[in-house]
This record gives C-alpha cells, sequence and structure tokens, in this order.
C-alpha cells in the first residue's frame, strides 16, 4: 500500500539507471523498472534466497521475467562489477536501515554506488510514530516491549529519524524529508488491510518481544486482545508515518 507513495518520490525518470537494495520480494523494484523504461536499467540486492525465488515466482506470473536484475548478496556490499560502481543515477533502500547492525556501513556503499549528482533516497520506520485512538494501554505496552526487543538484538527502532543525518555521515548532501503516510480510520477502505497488518507483524514478532523486551506471554496476549476490540470502535483512528529522506553524492 505504500508503494504509489514511495515510487512518486522516487521520481524515476525513463532511462535512469536505479540500485534497489533490500529489494525483497521486488514488487516495488519492478514498478521502479517499469517506470525507467526499456532505455533505462534496475539492479535489485536481496539476501533472503526465499524472498528472490518467490519474487521471481512473481515476476514471472507477470510476464515480468527479465524486467529486473535481481542479485544475491549484503545490502553492506552489494555484488556489483567494479565498472559499476559510481553509476547509478538513483539508489533506493526501503525498510532496510532498521534490520541492519551497521546502517552507516549500508549508506556509505549506496553513497559509493551513486553516480557523482545521484539521488540516494531512503526510506524506513519510526515506530514511535505509531497512534491508536482511542487509546489501548495495553497494547502501547507491548508496541514498546516491541521496541525494546530491536534495541536488544542490536537495531535501531527510531533510525527513521535520524535518515538525514545518517546521509550526511555517509558523504551524501541531505536535500529532502518527508513522511509518506500509512494509516486509515474505521470506516476508510484501507482500515482493515493496515490494522491486520500491524496485528500480523506483531504476532510474527512475539517469541522476540517476550524474550527480550520484558513482556510476559499473558500481558502480549491481552495486547492483542485488546487491540482486537478496539479496531471494531466505530471511532478507531490507526495514525503510522515512514520517515524518507534523500541526500546527492557531491561531485568530485
Amino acid at each position: 500500500m505504500l508503494n504509489a507513495q514511495s515510487l512518486a518520490r522516487l521520481r524515476v525518470e525513463p532511462g535512469a539507471r536505479v540500485l534497489d537494495i533490500g529489494c525483497g520480494m521486488g514488487q516495488l523494484t519492478r514498478a521502479i523498472a517499469r517506470a525507467a523504461g526499456s532505455t533505462g536499467g534496475v539492479v535489485g540486492v536481496e539476501r533472503s534466497r526465499a524472498q528472490i525465488d518467490e519474487g521471481r515466482r512473481q515476476a514471472n506470473a507477470s510476464g515480468e521475467t527479465k524486467l529486473v536484475d535481481v542479485r544475491a548478496g549484503d545490502a553492506g556490499d552489494p555484488p556489483l562489477r567494479d565498472e559499476e560502481w559510481g553509476t547509478f543515477d538513483i539508489v533506493h533502500a526501503r525498510f532496510v536501515l532498521e534490520h541492519v547492525a551497521d546502517p552507516a556501513r549500508v549508506l556509505q556503499a549506496m553513497v559509493r554506488a551513486a553516480r557523482p549528482g545521484g539521488r540516494i533516497v531512503v526510506e524506513d520506520d519510526d515506530h514511535d510514530l505509531l497512534r491508536l485512538y482511542p487509546a489501548v494501554p495495553e497494547f502501547e505496552a507491548a508496541w514498546r516491549a516491541y521496541m525494546h526487543a530491536y534495541v536488544a538484538v542490536g537495531n535501531d527502532p527510531m533510525i527513521g529519524r535520524k535518515l538525514p543525518a545518517l546521509l550526511a555521515g555517509a558523504g551524501a548532501t541531505p536535500v529532502a524529508n518527508d513522511w509518506p503516510f500509512f494509516g486509515a480510520c474505521q470506516g476508510s477502505d484501507t482500515f482493515a488491510v493496515i490494522v491486520s497488518n500491524c496485528r500480523r507483524i506483531m504476532v510474527g514478532a512475539r517469541d522476540g518481544v517476550i524474550a527480550h523486551g520484558g513482556l510476559s506471554t499473558e500481558a502480549f496476549d491481552a495486547a492483542l486482545r485488546a487491540y482486537d476490540r478496539w479496531s471494531r470502535l466505530p471511532g478507531a483512528a490507526y495514525w503510522y508515518c515512514t520517515c524518507w529522506a534523500e541526500g546527492i553524492r557531491p561531485a568530485g
């Protein structure tokens, strides 16, 4: 549901060369390639073999088998040929930096991959931005535990607010920041999908939250029950933004 917003902010022009770091199953990456057109070129890098395989299955089903050059590799050391470094018009990563132990290393590689004057575009989460109304104290406690679990394994749950500073630290010149909205209220077409997406994230993180977030099993399960009750309220509203920033690789 964020793809349209992310793609609009990327402003991909026909003929653009784009590197997409942490491309996952490639739905957004293929949309980038369609925007770049036949005169452009898009390389996707993903470390998960399962996601690469599923992405290829989806691409095959859509008749887009050769649309993106997908390569298995690490975000901090992308598998580029020597002559490819410093040639990309846009280098992009979305929801990657929050999951790596050394985001500075990833951004340094991204800046190095961009051509002089090229754009480095990053989008990531700041989990402290979530707001539910009416408030759900049980779920808020579980969400704080979810963020604590990030910290416990060496990741940053609030990295989104730091994106311009991280770009600057990697050698890019920050030029813009924004926050794409990912929320809805009861009665909107997207409310059920957004609410179920958040619930699915929490269920998937359950073991980690209980092990590292300081929350008991009973409290976690009670938080989900309270969340489910909240989701049925006529005036329920889910407020969340992702964080987006753009930098330019300086000439020379």
